[in-house]
C-alpha cells in the first residue's frame, strides 16, 4: 500500500510553507518559470509570507498588473510559442507556424495564450482562432491581451509549482 501524499505537496516537493520560508533568491528562482519577469518575481518574494494559496495568487495577479512595458517585454521574450498536441496533423503545424510568424512580425513578440484546462482536442482550433482574431488588434490592445494571457499562465504555473 502506498503512503498517501498530503494535498499541499506536489511533485516538486515545494509547499507554500517551504516557499514562505525559503531565502529570497530561492523564492525568486521558483517564481521565474511561472512568469519570466524578474521584477514580478522579486515583488512576490518580497511580500512573503502568504497565509494561503489564494492570497499568493492574488498577490501574483496584483504584481502582474504592475508590469511595465519593459517587464512585459522581458516576460514575452522568454515565453515559448504555443504547442499543438503531438498527434496534430502536419498541416496544423504548418498553419500554426505561419500564423505565429505573422503574429510575431506584427507585434514583435511571441504569441501567448493560456490553454489550461482546455481539452487537447480543442487546442488547435482555439490557438488558430485566437491568433487570427488577435492579429486584428492594434499594438496597445494586443499588449493588454498578451499581459492578461501571461497573468493566466502565471497563475496556473504557480498553482502547479506549489
Amino acid at each position: 500500500m502506498a503512503i498517501p501524499v498530503p494535498p499541499q505537496t506536489r511533485a516538486t516537493g515545494t509547499t507554500l510553507r517551504d516557499f514562505n520560508t525559503a531565502p529570497a533568491e530561492e523564492a525568486v528562482r521558483l517564481l521565474l518559470p511561472c512568469l519570466h519577469s524578474s521584477r514580478w518575481a522579486r515583488s512576490i518574494a518580497a511580500h512573503r509570507p502568504y497565509p494561503d494559496l489564494p492570497a499568493l495568487l492574488a498577490a501574483a495577479d496584483e504584481a502582474s498588473y504592475d508590469l511595465t512595458a519593459g517587464d512585459l517585454a522581458e516576460a514575452l521574450a522568454a515565453e515559448p510559442p504555443p504547442r499543438l498536441p503531438p498527434d496534430a496533423y502536419a498541416a496544423a503545424h504548418t498553419a500554426l507556424g505561419a500564423a505565429t510568424a505573422a503574429y510575431e512580425a506584427r507585434f514583435g513578440h511571441t504569441f501567448v495564450i493560456c490553454l489550461d484546462a482546455l481539452p487537447a482536442s480543442e487546442v488547435l482550433d482555439r490557438v488558430l482562432e485566437a491568433i487570427r482574431s488577435r492579429l486584428t488588434n492594434d499594438p496597445e490592445d494586443e499588449r493588454q491581451v498578451a499581459a492578461e494571457e501571461l497573468r493566466n499562465l502565471a497563475r496556473g504555473r504557480l498553482e502547479r509549482a506549489l
